[in-house]
């Protein structure tokens, strides 16, 4: 099974498509939708992407780890990371492909 990774270009060609926009104004929509969203995530907001899902970003705080190959115990810096959570719509559609595909 090949799986295919949907690219800015697939999604302005899709723009393109639907809408009916230039190419090139589909692709520079696109890209100001990308950087509304990561600018907002930036800021500390959530995005909320109705029948979709939902992004924020959590802060993590420091731990200890460990090296799987020595055992050596090895801090982790606190840090920011993106979490996602999918719609239940989203969920739905998914898992009803699933039941299709007989997986």
């Amino acid at each position: 099974m090949t799986q295919k990774t949907v690219t800015r270009a697939d999604l302005a060609e899709a723009v393109y498509e639907a809408v009916g926009l230039s190419r090139t104004e589909s692709a520079e929509l696109v890209e100001r939708v990308l950087d509304l969203i990561g600018d907002a995530l930036v800021e500390g907001q959530h995005v909320k992407l109705s029948s979709f899902g939902s992004f924020q970003v959590r802060s993590k705080n420091q731990r200890i780890g460990r090296n799987p190959k020595t055992g050596e115990e090895v801090p982790i810096l606190p840090r920011q990371v993106l979490v996602f959570k999918p719609s239940n719509v989203l969920k739905s559609k998914i898992n009803k492909s699933m039941v299709r595909s007989g997986k």
